[in-house]
């Protein structure tokens, strides 16, 4: 079987890199990246076949598609505030960007697409949990892109009979996420600055929650999603139904760490929803033998990456 990865140097696409090739059922990955986020090093120790470049050019995407069976599409310019302060980047990114993926796939003969959309699409919608048939409310850029994307793919099923399946990733954390930046995720943040000394910052009153994921359990899916060629048009969160506060997640590094944390209260942000925690059950339906990793445990192993990293 043969894979292609969108944005497979960054984060979650070079753990999924690194899940599948552990894979006897994959033959053969291919990962496109521009680098913009990604970093080639995480895709050090496996074979790949990587190509640098942007989703937006299609002339690479027809080269990197040209075969294979899945395309797993994870290019995307994250963060909310990022999308605030320069929406059309986002914009140009995550939706005409995906929609070129869907092109190239259906030039390539029709592979399957599963594909990266966001629960910041809920948006302003207070209904807990969070199921797919609830009404989008985005409250920002990201979460508008977003939308769009997962609405393309459902469109190109429909019109093209592409086999798609769009997911709703939640606050996905974990080894190789990234910290130090302007856009950085909580998660990440808070294990450099709690190891190097530094005061968390929380932007709001720390009560405001969020369904944590560890990569791993989403490359379990992912991989499992690939393997089964799972056809799925409409979004179905990738979560399972946890509900973690800010405050509950410092105390929860506090544990993982052995250190005691200096919390700075800051304004909140524009664009961040309160609360979001998923329900799972169309989930469980697809993939019934997928056991999330608690997070105490993730926390754990994410904390032990950031120690091992130079």
């Amino acid at each position: 079987m043969r894979i292609a990865i969108t944005g497979g140097a960054g984060f979650i696409g070079s753990n999924l890199a690194h899940a599948l090739a552990a894979r006897p059922e994959i033959s053969h990955i291919r990962v496109v990246d521009d680098l913009s986020t990604g970093n080639r090093a995480n895709l050090d120790g496996i074979a790949v076949e990587f190509s640098e470049g942007s989703i937006l050019d299609p002339g690479l995407l027809d080269r990197v598609f040209r075969g294979v069976d899945t395309v797993v599409h994870l290019a995307a310019l994250p963060s909310v505030p990022r999308s605030v302060r320069d929406p059309l980047a986002s914009h140009r990114a995550n939706a005409t960007g995906t929609l070129q993926v869907l092109e190239a796939a259906r030039r390539a003969g029709g592979p399957q697409v599963i594909a990266a959309s966001s629960s910041s699409v809920y948006g302003l919608n207070p209904h807990l949990p969070k199921h797919e048939e609830l009404r989008a409310v985005p409250r920002s850029p990201y979460a508008v892109s977003k939308l769009t994307a997962e609405a393309y793919l459902t469109a190109y099923h429909h019109c093209y009979g592409l086999p798609v399946l769009p997911f709703r990733f939640f606050n996905v954390y974990g080894p190789r996420q990234p910290a130090g930046h302007a856009y950085a995720a909580v998660v990440p943040t808070w294990i450099s600055a709690l190891l190097g000394g530094q005061p968390l910052v929380v932007h709001g009153d720390g009560n405001q929650s969020r369904d944590f994921t560890h990569v791993e359990t989403v490359c379990q899916v992912l991989g499992a999603a690939a393997v089964g060629q799972v056809v799925h048009p409409d979004p179905v969160n990738l979560a399972f139904g946890t509900r973690t506060s800010l405050r509950a997640l410092i105390a929860e590094l506090e544990s993982a760490t052995g250190l005691r944390a200096a919390v700075r209260y800051t304004a909140a942000r524009a664009g961040d929803v309160r609360n979001s925690q998923a329900d799972n059950t169309r989930l469980r339906a697809l993939f019934p033998e997928v056991t999330p990793m608690p997070l105490p445990d993730g926390l754990r192993l994410t904390v032990d990456w950031f120690k091992s990293v130079p």
